[in-house]
């Protein structure tokens, strides 16, 4: 899979932008601030529709104007266009001039491995950040997933929504609640069983990669869930036991929507006891069992977007992480030392593409 052309309008400081990209190896170099982020966070955007920096869509809209385009062809097989705009109405997706009306549909079209070194989060943050991470991922494998965790999400504010009710109308009847749970717990089961094959999946690579990169230590991946080894009934009757917590907490407090997963160093939890080293080649060890996935389960190699990520490391982790790229993969490196990355480079052939104030130049 290969991004062949970029089109920007009004994206972040970018005014009008149309660019061509290298089928395998992209450098893209500047000061910081000048705009090197915002390129590939276009990239990233115009497959998933949102942006790896924010949660509010609104600054990815130039300033001073209403609306924002990112359009880009595609190969994969053949050629396809996919455009993405974003306004104050709204955000609409097309394929090939055609709109798309839901963009669950839309998702998973365009494959996107990302290392950033905000990143980090999946391991110091909260379960809901590893769960975003989790969710990005699987929605580009399945396409079911989105809808499922869409529709769950729906049916969970329902039924929260009619636990507060019942705290405030002793009237109100079980019997809605009971449906409502029975739909829950159906729906959370599926998404249950596409996440713990997912993990699953991870972790028949990262071990081995992480020592390839790190050359030592074991590293694996852990599923926490409400469900782990529980049957749909089992399920049910413990929402049956704690019906009453529930309705006097006004929410629902167990389901997959507490799901988390913890990276395991040696058996130990690398969020308490690794260091920023370890962690952060922990990390790169998932993007690429990511990337294995990928191959794997679609029989796609994905875009990879290595966002100032190699700024931080030394030249012997660089090396390691660059010899997992295959010359086969779209790669799009972001630098603010061309000079260091290009030393590493001396037996590949790659782009480069200058950034400057919102400016794009290609250097031959």
């Amino acid at each position: 899979m290969q991004i062949q052309e970029l089109k920007l309008l009004n994206f972040r400081n970018y005014d009008r932008v149309q660019v061509s990209f290298d089928s395998h190896l992209n450098i893209i170099y500047g000061k910081n601030g000048s705009g090197k982020t915002n390129l590939v966070e276009s990239i990233y955007f115009l497959a998933l529709t949102r942006s790896f920096k924010q949660s509010n869509d609104r600054v990815l809209i130039r300033s001073h104007t209403n609306l924002t385009k990112v359009e880009g062809v595609i190969y994969n097989q053949y050629q396809t266009t996919y455009k993405v705009i974003l306004s104050d109405e709204g955000k609409t997706v097309k394929i090939d001039n055609n709109k798309i009306s839901k963009i669950s549909d839309y998702i998973s079209k365009i494959n996107v491995v990302l290392f950033s070194p905000n990143d980090l989060k999946m391991i110091k943050d909260t379960p809901s950040v590893r769960r975003k991470y989790l969710n990005i991922l699987v929605s580009q494998l399945d396409v079911s997933y989105l809808k499922e965790l869409n529709q769950y999400n729906k049916l969970l504010k329902v039924r929260n929504a009619y636990l507060k009710k019942m705290y405030l109308n002793g009237n109100a009847l079980m019997i809605y609640l009971d449906v409502v749970t029975e739909k829950l717990v159906e729906v959370g089961l599926s998404i249950y069983e596409i996440r713990k094959k997912c993990l699953f999946e991870i972790n028949s690579f990262i071990g081995e990669i992480y020592k390839d990169i790190a050359l030592n230590d074991e590293l694996k991946v852990k599923y926490v869930s409400d469900y782990e080894n529980k049957t749909r009934e089992e399920i049910l009757d413990y929402y049956k036991k704690t019906k009453s917590k529930d309705i006097s907490f006004g929410k629902t407090n167990f389901g997959i929507h507490h799901d988390d997963f913890l990276f395991l160093l040696n058996d130990y939890d690398i969020k308490d006891y690794g260091s920023q080293g370890q962690q952060k080649n922990a990390v790169i060890a998932w993007k690429f069992s990511e990337m294995m996935l990928f191959k794997q389960l679609k029989s796609i190699l994905p875009i990879l977007i290595l966002d100032d990520l190699l700024s931080e490391l030394d030249k012997e982790k660089i090396k390691n992480i660059l010899s997992f790229i295959d010359d086969k993969i779209q790669t799009f490196i972001t630098t603010t030392e061309i000079e260091k990355i290009e030393s590493l480079l001396i037996d590949k052939t790659y782009k480069k593409i200058n950034v400057s104030n919102g400016q794009l130049e290609e250097v031959l």
